[in-house]
């Protein structure tokens, strides 16, 4: 890989490397970010956290190898499956204790995860064989633009509900919250924006480090802890501790069992992963080369091209995940937004944010800390990055010059939009079809990639007449 060089301030390539005190700075980002919404597919399913982190790193160190080491993306538990998970853990008759899955749950939903990579892995060899444009056809940017949109969209309501607490009367430590995620936001933006150089490159880590900063102000001045606990259940699920854990407990990792009904309602999700991990192929291929524009090197990065090893990468990763005890999952937009924010697409930093997650999920004082950021933090940043995976949603888009006043387009687009957006509003992410509960991302991409297939019949024929 190519070391650093003078145009560093411009941003790092992907076969780039930063020096090594940058390279650490710019892996704790990438850790930041990855956190919230891994974790909160953790929380939310029962999984348990340490081991979604450590399956979280292992599956991205698999993945960059798997990619020959040029595809600057991180893998991360999605928010894709959680009902699929749900649905499973009801007809097994499972219930959370403590919010953690019985076991035998999270085994049976592993058997579920291990199979849906067959779908990633089946997407990746056809495009493989029939090239990229056959995708393009099935997923043009009309699709893959407006999924891009929801995936930011739809978690919006996630962000807004972290950074303001839900409470009938204001109190002290509600309206603190409140400040502490608009300082987190707000300074997370000014960072963006004016911090040249280095800095210029840390704007999320030095946005949460002032976030927390202003919450241990108030610890101080206002007795206000906003600062948060790892739950005791977390800890007695590992598998061997030293002593009693306090320092060092390896994760609850566990072997899947067989369930055909763990595989009916976990394996077709992985449909909707599909375009969104597209989605996000468009959007390093286009700033990854405007980075490399801006810095004045002869050299095209056509990501676009490595499309069947990332979706093959991709399901690979869901399997990896779902051997040690992990969800199922995909690329992060999260960390996507922050390469797009900072310009460091360096595939080294993500090799060395997964193996700090994996030594993070080791060491108890380590689990604690991330649990310990503040959740107004945390929803502070979620602003700003769930903003921006939509926002790069408009930008494939404008780069691939899609016709807005095509009537085609223009049909697809709605579709997509509204059954996304208005399932996650109307249904709480999950829309009513024929008795069955379809996630809103899932159910739009497929009746986009659908609608956008049945309109485009007859369509060459008909240029042709028209030439």
């Amino acid at each position: 890989m190519r070391k650093e060089k003078v145009f560093a301030s411009e941003g790092y390539l992907p076969d780039e490397t930063p020096t090594l005190g940058k390279l650490i700075l710019y892996a704790i980002q990438q850790v930041i970010v990855m956190f919230p919404a891994t974790v909160t597919v953790a929380l939310v399913t029962g999984f348990q956290v340490s081991t979604t982190i450590f399956a979280s790193g292992l599956a991205t160190l698999f993945f960059i190898v798997i990619t020959g080491k040029k595809i600057p993306l991180y893998y991360g538990s999605s928010f894709a499956y959680l009902t699929a998970i749900s649905s499973m853990c009801a007809a097994e008759g499972f219930v959370k204790v403590d919010g953690i899955l019985p076991t035998e749950a999270i085994q049976y939903a592993q058997f579920g995860i291990i199979l849906s990579g067959l779908v990633s892995i089946a997407a990746g060899l056809l495009v493989r064989f029939f090239g990229s444009k056959a995708v393009e056809k099935i997923l043009p940017a009309s699709v893959t633009g407006p999924v891009a949109m929801i995936i930011g969209l739809t978690l919006a309501g996630n962000a807004l509900s972290d950074a303001i607490p839900n409470v009938e009367t204001a109190t002290i430590e509600s309206n603190l919250w409140i400040v502490v995620a608009l300082v987190t936001l707000v300074s997370t933006i000014l960072y963006s924006k004016y911090l040249k150089g280095f800095l210029g490159q840390l704007p999320l880590l030095l946005g949460a480090l002032t976030g927390c900063l202003f919450a241990a102000a108030c610890y101080l001045v206002a007795d206000v802890n906003l600062f948060r606990e790892m739950p005791a259940a977390a800890l007695e699920a590992s598998i061997w501790k030293l002593g009693d854990g306090s320092l060092f407990a390896v994760p609850a990792f566990s072997l899947p069992k067989v369930s055909w009904t763990a595989v009916a309602a976990i394996m077709p999700i992985a449909i909707a992963t599909i375009p969104e991990s597209t989605a996000h192929m468009y959007q390093l291929d286009i700033y990854v080369n405007n980075v490399a524009k801006r810095k004045g090197v002869n050299k095209k990065y056509h990501l676009i091209d490595l499309l069947d090893r990332n979706l093959i990468g991709d399901g690979i990763c869901d399997m990896i995940s779902g051997v040690v005890g992990g969800p199922a999952g995909t690329n992060y937009g999260e960390n996507i937004s922050t390469m797009a924010i900072t310009k460091v697409f360096s595939t080294s930093v993500l090799v060395v944010a997964a193996i700090f997650a994996m030594v993070i999920s080791f060491f108890t004082p380590l689990i604690q800390v991330i649990y310990g950021i503040p959740l107004a933090v945390i929803g502070g940043l979620e602003i700003y990055l769930f903003g921006a995976i939509a926002a790069q949603g408009i930008a494939i888009m404008i780069e691939k010059k899609v016709d807005m006043f095509s009537s085609k387009n223009i049909a697809v687009i709605a579709a997509i939009m509204v059954i996304g957006i208005g399932g996650n509003y109307a249904f709480g992410g999950n829309i009513p079809f024929f008795g069955s509960q379809i996630p809103c991302i899932a159910g739009a991409a497929i009746f986009g990639i659908l609608l956008n297939l049945l309109l485009s019949i007859g369509e060459k024929k008909q240029s042709e007449s028209e030439v």
